[in-house]
């Protein structure tokens, strides 16, 4: 007997992709909760671990070797991931404000952002100073800086303010990373001495070390006033410089007061031995967000790694009824500083050793630490996906989303010509049918409709939603029409009705943010409940131009120039990523690619007056370029030119082809001729299934430069001419230069 699906009924809302949530995260993943959705809330795909952030300014690390790919993770366990901002809790309300999109609703929450930099108590700072927090900016920030250094001979004067471990290692780095070069590096502390708390053994070591690299220590300098590229010292005395890092302490976010929550006299979140705010048992918190009132510690990243363990068991008790723990942080803690080089600085109690022996066991701890999320084991999740794939040739490939789970092109032909011929008067053919089609007996207003449905390809609703508007718009753009309105088709994962209807407001939401930019009215359509979330949308316009009326599919002419709008490659991106060989940033890269509109790009096709216009979509460059071209017409692609997204070629290079690539490598039979030396994973990628994938046009070859540049102009950077249309050649219809 089959069993019933299990239904969703429980949100739990992560903020934050701090130290203690990616170990939370990953403890609850290993062993999964029936029933619990899980939502991860980040405006940064990457979370750096701060005990190698020293070393990644250095040059020791890459970035990859010190940050947390928390797409990679969330699609690991199984977990939304949400890349927005939070603006405010609404606790009693149990809702959360994001930035630029609609709220979202829990019933347990768990807060983890880290603490914001301290500026507003010296006047000017926050205006001239760039803070060291959040330090999941701090890598964009020096990148920036670093980039400016390198390119500028002229002297440079460096500052940075603080006088803790954060700021001496922070010093350290940027001098080892332009050791000899004409840079003068300063650390302003206002104290007697720095590392306060710190053996006088460990002060002493840091000390030499900050000399070895030609730092100059000012101690007692309490800045006062800071203005441009001057700082102001308590005494009235002046120091220049040309930038300067703020690494002073650390300050509670404001949304967290305006929350309404208990806080501590600074702002941070109170909470309880449990990690339970004041007064709400189902809001957790952690790390330097929030302030453990029995046992207040200094904001440190040891102490979130501490508390990992314990949230991930209380949220769990607290979700199955059963009793929480307390947490009980220690009193002092194993310090380890890097000193610039590969040498380091040992401190805990009376304890103090120095050498490149203790930067080697710190880089193993650290090492250790990532490799718990680099190297991340089999789930129940993952076992379920595999298991999908049963019977395969392939056992790695799995479903995919989006336009990769489309039916291949020539099984529908076949389908589409055999019922041509039992129904002649109803059925288009199989090489007549087409994805926008003018609606019969239309009067006065010609009208065009398409529709599309997409398997989940993201697992973020409103984002979902977003991209599949943008996706069944594209036809109509491809036709070179102004849409109407739209009928909306949706199938929820099984869930609770209250769950259900979160999941259906923001679905909507994302089509309607889209719908309401192109002027689509959403008349209504038609939902139910299934195994897994499927959208689309039944879609119909008019004529951008009355005078010159739709875009046709064929029409191409010998000499035009093709042009590809936007870059491929999303297929193989996100076969990658279910196969967790994506970076997150790419993935991030290629959300934003399907997010873009081709209205721009078909306004000026229609200005351009193209001969021809298709978008990319299902069945890949190849198979849709063959579908514009005439039975006696051929063309020649310049392989090198065709864009691509980032990480792309190194997604197919790695074998993470698409559940649809094998279909829509039949395509590849029309190619004749391949230039020598041809890049294999290029030619893949021609027949790699796009998700709201970019127009691609046929123009005189007159007009190519300049609706080339009119297009980028638009707002389509990779934009690119990426061949032209031939006679049919003996050898095939396709010829990659």
């Amino acid at each position: 007997m089959m069993q019933p699906p299990t239904e969703l009924s429980q949100d739990l809302v992560l903020v934050g992709g701090g130290h203690a949530h990616v170990i939370a995260l990953r403890m609850l993943a290993m062993e999964p909760i029936s029933g619990l959705r899980i939502t991860l809330v980040s405006p940064e795909s990457h979370t750096p671990y701060s005990g190698m952030l020293p070393g990644l300014i250095a040059g020791h690390y890459s970035f990859e070797e010190a940050h947390i790919d928390l797409p990679r993770l969330c699609q690991w366990a199984g977990v939304r991931f949400l890349q927005t901002q939070v603006t405010a809790i609404h606790p009693q309300a149990r809702l959360l404000s994001l930035k630029g999109r609609p709220q979202i609703q829990y019933d347990l929450l768990s807060l983890d952002t880290g603490s914001e930099p301290e500026l507003d108590s010296v006047p000017g700072a926050r205006d001239w100073a760039v803070p060291v927090k959040p330090v999941a900016d701090l890598w964009l920030r020096w990148s920036k800086l670093s980039e400016k250094l390198q390119n500028s001979d002229a002297r440079h004067r460096v500052a940075v303010v603080g006088g803790g471990a954060g700021s001496v290692e922070l010093i350290m780095a940027m001098a080892q990373y332009f050791l000899g070069r004409d840079i003068r590096f300063t650390l302003y502390c206002g104290g007697s001495e720095i590392l306060q708390g710190y053996n006088q053994r460990a002060r002493k070591s840091v000390g030499k070390a900050l000399a070895r690299l030609g730092i100059e220590l000012r101690l007692d300098s309490r800045v006062a006033t800071v203005e441009h590229g001057e700082l102001i010292f308590s005494d009235q005395s002046r120091r220049e410089f040309d930038e300067l890092f703020w690494c002073t302490g650390a300050a509670a976010s404001p949304w967290i007061a305006d929350s309404g929550l208990q806080t501590d006299e600074r702002g941070f979140l109170a909470i309880r031995d449990s990690l339970q705010a004041i007064a709400y048992d189902n809001i957790f918190a952690a790390g330097d967000v929030a302030t453990q009132l029995n046992h207040q510690r200094p904001k440190a990243g040891v102490y979130a790694v501490r508390q990992g363990p314990v949230l991930s068991h209380n949220l769990r008790s607290y979700l199955l009824g059963r009793p929480l723990k307390n947490h009980s942080p220690q009193q002092r803690f194993l310090s380890l500083i890097s000193l610039g080089g590969k040498c380091a600085t040992a401190d805990r109690s009376l304890f103090s050793a120095t050498g490149a022996w203790v930067w080697r066991w710190k880089d193993r701890i650290d090492r250790e630490f990532m490799s718990r999320f680099e190297d991340l084991p089999e789930t129940m999740s993952q076992v379920h996906v595999d298991s999908l794939s049963a019977g395969k040739s392939d056992q790695r490939q799995m479903p995919c989303g989006g336009c990769g789970a489309k039916v291949g092109s020539e099984s529908l032909g076949r389908v589409l010509a055999d019922l041509a011929l039992e129904f002649p008067q109803h059925c288009p053919n199989g090489g007549q049918a087409t994805d926008a089609a003018t609606l019969p007996g239309s009067v006065g207003l010609e009208i065009v409709q398409s529709i599309d449905v997409l398997r989940e390809i993201v697992s973020d609703p409103w984002i979902m939603g977003r991209i599949a508007a943008n996706h069944a718009l594209s036809d109509l753009y491809a036709s070179g029409a102004r849409p109407l309105s739209a009928l909306a088709t949706i199938t929820l994962p099984f869930a609770s009705a209250e769950l259900q209807e979160r999941e259906l407001k923001q679905l909507l939401a994302g089509a309607l943010h889209e719908f309401a930019l192109a002027d689509c009215m959403l008349q209504g359509g038609h939902s139910l409940q299934g195994q897994e979330l499927n959208i689309g949308f039944a879609v119909n316009g008019s004529a951008l131009s009355a005078e010159r009326g739709f875009l046709r599919k064929r029409g191409l002419k010998n000499g035009d120039h093709l042009i590809l709008a936007k870059p491929l490659g999303t297929g193989a991106l996100f076969s990658s990523h279910m196969q967790l060989k994506a970076n997150g940033r790419d993935i991030h890269s290629a959300v934003n690619s399907m997010l873009q509109s081709n209205a721009g790009a078909a306004k000026l096709a229609v200005d351009f007056g193209v001969s021809a216009c298709t978008d990319v979509t299902g069945f890949g460059l190849l198979g849709h370029l063959l579908e514009m071209l005439a039975d006696d017409q051929g063309a020649s692609l310049r392989l090198a030119k065709i864009p691509l997204l980032p990480g792309a070629q190194n997604s197919i290079s790695s074998g993470a082809f698409s559940s649809m690539h094998d279909a829509n490598a039949v395509a590849k039979n029309s190619i004749g001729e391949v230039a020598e030396g041809a890049d294999q994973a290029r030619v893949d990628l021609l027949v790699d299934p796009q998700t709201s994938g970019g127009l691609l046009m046929g123009v005189a070859a007159e007009k190519a430069e300049t609706l080339l540049c009119a297009l980028r102009a638009a707002g389509y950077p990779y934009s690119a001419i990426i061949g032209e249309v031939t006679l049919k050649n003996a050898s095939g219809q396709l010829k990659l230069l």
